[in-house]
């Protein structure tokens, strides 16, 4: 592990020595684990992108035509 010095909002390090109180951890703590879960969502939403985009295309529909923006949105009960 290493040390890092970081700058606060005095509101805002208020806000991590409370919370910090309440998980029964230090603010160094609080951060790194916030870090690290920051960290760990994006890597997990970068893989699931990826994942996405290396699928192949699907066709929505093989036969007839899709219906117009007009028949889709012609709801006279609404007008």
């Amino acid at each position: 592990m290493r040390n890092v010095t970081i700058t606060l909002d005095e509101k805002v390090l208020q806000w991590a020595r409370i919370q910090a109180a309440r998980l029964g951890t230090s603010v160094s703590r609080l951060v790194g684990d916030m870090l690290g879960e920051r960290m760990e969502a994006e890597e997990t939403y970068g893989r699931a992108m990826r994942r996405f985009i290396g699928r192949k295309p699907v066709r929505l529909k093989d036969k007839g035509s899709y219906p117009s923006r007009e028949e889709l949105h012609d709801r006279p009960h609404v007008r």
